[in-house]
């Protein structure tokens, strides 16, 4: 019987994901692959106040998420840059962030923040449909701009990190409240209480479980914590670890109700490229926390300003290295809480501030994260 169950049920799962989801050609051919069996998944999560569709998202839901109008803020900018690594033998899996105020040479666009990447490239494809006067309007010309801008986005990763990429991910700002309510809620651990009228933040020390609502505004802060945005990078690897948490340890892969929800949930908030197999990805939750996942923020070597906007000054050269030592690390930390070679050896100095790495099962503590039942704490 629970043979026959298993059969059904992946049965169901493969039609339910592989039918629904919204599908992206941006990935396209000139994006280098890799061939060693791995997969390498970049994550990017948009700030629009807007859907899918590029239609304004319900007034109700901006008021609960605390996160404005369409009109006013929001824009495209991929506020959320992580690229996870899953090793072809099964090892660690690593995921690392680069901070979205990395200011780089984006191809075709020039020198801006990364996040700006999207909504440039977005932009300018639709003013050139426009102004050639036989392009798509209304929705076709917001998913022909949207093409365009996940392609930038995902040409100025790579030529950052010079690493392959074989799928992508897109989440609106919706998505995180969604999947957050789909399963039931997210655990999540704080050094100190905080409180944050611009993101709604408002959260006492410890663990705690988050709803929809509280889980956007927790991935959202930055004003108030003392590294902003290199904090707010670590809450969102701190959501993807506690999503990841809640798949492998609380039977939601085996719960058809669950599993619906969280299904349908990504499916309104999730755009993915054309040949990617989600589902083959979520039949992994179980290697993963196995072997756990090793989180890393890029290392920033400055702050400045450039253009009016404050930034992070980045030495692409030090990035691509780090990028090899956090890839080839993640098989030795996968067997327990070992530090990486990166954590082992580098020391925490003023040219890479605040380069920290979390593992999901038992992270290292240091002195941006603590530990409390097993959870990661930050700031």
């Amino acid at each position: 019987m629970s043979v026959l169950l298993l059969s059904v049920t992946g049965a169901w799962l493969r039609a339910a994901v592989l039918g629904g989801f919204q599908r992206s050609a941006a990935l396209g051919g000139t994006i280098p692959k890799s061939h060693d069996g791995s997969v390498n998944i970049l994550l990017m999560g948009l700030d629009s106040r807007r859907d899918n569709q590029g239609h304004d998202l319900p007034r109700a839901m901006l008021g609960e998420l605390h996160a404005g109008s369409s009109s006013d803020v929001g824009g495209y900018n991929t506020n959320t840059l992580i690229l996870l690594h899953v090793p072809a033998d099964g090892s660690a899996a690593t995921a690392v962030s680069v901070p979205r105020d990395d200011w780089v040479d984006i191809p075709n666009l020039g020198w801006h923040k990364i996040k700006e990447a999207y909504g440039r490239a977005k932009a300018a494809q639709e003013a050139a449909l426009v102004k050639a006067g036989k392009g798509p309007a209304g929705d076709a010309l917001e998913a022909a701009g949207r093409e365009a801008g996940r392609a930038s986005a995902i040409a100025a990763v790579q030529t950052l990190l010079n690493v392959p990429i074989d799928h992508f991910a897109e989440v609106n700002l919706a998505g995180f409240y969604d999947v957050a309510m789909a399963l039931g809620g997210v655990t999540v651990c704080l050094n100190q209480p905080v409180q944050d009228d611009y993101s709604g933040a408002d959260f006492p020390a410890g663990v705690q479980t988050l709803d929809g609502s509280k889980a956007l505004a927790f991935v959202r802060q930055r004003h108030g914590l003392p590294g902003g945005d290199l904090d707010r990078t670590r809450r969102q690897q701190a959501f993807l670890a506690a999503v990841q948490r809640k798949l492998s340890d609380d039977g939601v892969l085996s719960d058809v109700g669950k599993l619906s929800g969280l299904v349908d949930a990504l499916k309104r908030d999730v755009v993915v490229d054309d040949s990617f197999d989600v589902l083959s990805l979520i039949s992994k939750a179980g290697s993963l926390k196995a072997g756990r996942i090793q989180f890393h923020t890029l290392p920033v070597e400055s702050f400045a300003t450039r253009d009016g906007e404050d930034v992070n000054l980045v030495d692409p050269a030090k990035m691509q290295a780090a990028m090899k030592q956090y890839f080839s690390g993640a098989k030795a930390a996968g067997g327990g809480g070992a530090k990486t070679a990166h954590q082992a050896s580098a020391p925490r100095t003023s040219s890479a501030p605040r380069t920290t790495s979390a593992a999901v099962a038992a992270p290292p503590s240091g002195p941006d994260t603590t530990t409390e039942k097993g959870i990661a704490c930050v700031n």
